[in-house]
């Protein structure tokens, strides 16, 4: 797993995979509301690899308030999921926003994204109301995890 530019050609295919896989589930193209993230406001984007170096997995981080991030374009290839590839792009993401004076992650996902969601639960992370461009979005659902003193699931203290 590295860091690698937003705009690199690998992690640009893994997040047109996924905005596919999404506009087929949603029915359009029209089902992020806010805009869009960008090299300009992402602050770390992971990609991670097979030992062959095919890229298999993304997500990045935008800042938000002091003390806040959103996790953005978490995707796995529909191939390596139930394999921890999300679990471990996600908990990557958690340790680059604490180094980053990151306190509270935020994210959103949709409702036709039952599998998100119960990834995102048994990772720690508590729904909560809709922030940002995300409030009152009937497909959205958000959640939030504080990272301070936190233990990762499945870790004792």
């Amino acid at each position: 797993m590295a860091a690698e530019d937003w705009d690199a050609p690998d992690g640009a295919a893994l997040r047109a995979a996924q905005r596919a896989e999404l506009d087929a589930r949603y029915g359009s193209d029209d089902h992020e509301p806010g805009t869009a993230p960008t090299a300009a406001d992402v602050a770390v984007f992971l990609v991670d690899r097979d030992p062959d170096g095919t890229a298999i997995a993304c997500g990045g981080l935008r800042p938000l308030a002091p003390g806040e991030a959103e996790v953005k374009r978490t995707y796995v290839l529909p191939a390596r999921r139930g394999s921890g590839v999300a679990t471990a792009v996600l908990r990557a993401l958690e340790r680059a926003a604490a180094g980053l004076g990151v306190r509270r992650l935020l994210l959103e996902t949709g409702t036709a994204q039952l599998e998100a969601m119960r990834f995102y639960e048994r990772e720690g992370y508590r729904r909560t109301g809709g922030f940002g461009p995300y409030a009152g979005e009937p497909l959205s659902v958000c959640y939030a995890r504080d990272l301070q003193g936190a233990p990762a699931p499945g870790h004792a203290r």
